[in-house]
């Protein structure tokens, strides 16, 4: 498998069986970077989708003092990171189902802004209302890439990843076959019988 196609290109199609295995990697890579982090001594170290947003809000590097400098390098290098690896498994698993790229932003960038921005909206009608919508569009989005079938046949976006030919199964490579003259059934011409003999 070509990995750098797989973790960072957002062309093709992969199953669902790549897409798990993609929030495995990006799950042992935080792990690791824990583990660098609780190394330099920090006691509190997790990543999560406020870091996608706390990344870019300038407000986070202001408050920021000499025993933090270890947790927020890691954050600044792996959130990215990890952003890039999910957003690349998620829109080639999205075209696996024939779905554009733009759906991850219903199923996944307008569920993260509402949760970032939902502590800021004093009325609790409306923050219940964006907070259920939120919840049911990030379930479906998860559902849909998680657990639905990619389209069986090619679609727009590439062949079908689960589609074996029979002779790759039988590790038979015709892309590599010899093309032999036909041979005329029966046998030679010297061991023929002749009529009357």
């Amino acid at each position: 498998m070509d990995w750098t196609w797989y973790l960072f290109s957002f062309n093709g199609r992969i199953n669902r069986a790549k897409f798990w295995l993609a929030g495995l990697i990006i799950v042992c890579w935080m792990a690791f970077m824990a583990a660098i982090v609780a190394a330099f001594g920090a006691r509190k170290f997790g990543f999560s989708v406020d870091d996608i947003f706390k990344v870019v809000d300038p407000a986070t590097y202001h408050a920021l003092s000499r025993a933090d400098f270890p947790l927020a390098l890691v954050k600044l290098v792996g959130t990215p990171l990890f952003t890039w690896v999910f957003a690349a498994a998620a829109i080639k698993r999205l075209h696996d189902r024939d779905k554009s790229a733009w759906w991850v932003v219903p199923f996944f960038v307008l569920p993260g802004l509402i949760n970032q921005f939902l502590d800021r909206i004093n009325n609790d009608y409306i923050g219940f209302t964006l907070g259920l919508i939120s919840f049911v569009l990030a379930t479906w989005g998860g559902i849909e890439l998680l657990f639905f079938r990619g389209s069986r046949k090619t679609n727009r976006f590439g062949a079908n990843p689960l589609f074996v030919s029979p002779a790759s199964e039988l590790g038979w490579d015709r892309s590599h076959e010899q093309e032999m003259a036909a041979q005329k059934a029966g046998p030679p011409p010297q061991w023929r019988v002749k009529p009357g003999a």
